[in-house]
């Protein structure tokens, strides 16, 4: 069996879409995808990217993909990966794939010289929390996720 990761290609804006559209399925947030392959062609593939992305393929089709991008500590003073995105199409899923593109991740802070790799994991995904526990991934239960959008966004907004 054959499994390959790489970054994303240009021309591949439309197949990033559609992983974020089947993640957004799977987490029960399928109305919430507004993006559009323009929108996610500029970030990952524009003049100046934020945001990259790697694609899993097995067997030589895509199979999954991560989207990250760097984060900065102040108080270490360096910077770190966050991983915004990871997906395997389910009849992939137990074959290391998701295994892969995090390690993949690893491996690019490690070289890096990165501390720390980090991400969200919906409280009631059972099967990633459990994966994500066997590769020594730990909870951070001493920080709330805070989220400032919509109405309550621009309210400030307008009264900053």
């Amino acid at each position: 069996m054959s499994l390959t990761i790489r970054s994303a290609r240009p021309d591949e804006a439309g197949l990033v879409l559609d992983f974020i559209k089947a993640l957004a399925e799977y987490e029960r947030l399928a109305d919430e995808v507004v993006a559009t392959q323009a929108e996610i062609a500029e970030a990952i593939f524009g003049e100046n990217p934020r945001v990259f992305c790697d694609i899993a393929e097995w067997e030589g089709e895509p199979a999954g993909f991560s989207v990250w991008f760097y984060t900065y500590s102040t108080f270490s003073g360096r910077h770190g990966i966050w991983l915004e995105d990871l997906f395997v199409h389910p009849h992939l899923r137990g074959r290391g794939i998701g295994k892969a593109l995090i390690a993949a991740l690893a491996k690019r802070c490690v070289v890096e010289g990165l501390p720390r790799l980090a991400w969200w994991v919906l409280n009631w995904n059972e099967p990633s929390r459990v994966f994500y526990r066997s590769i020594g991934a730990r909870a951070q239960d001493e920080w709330t996720v805070k989220r400032l959008d919509g109405e309550a966004l621009a309210r400030l907004a307008e009264e900053g």
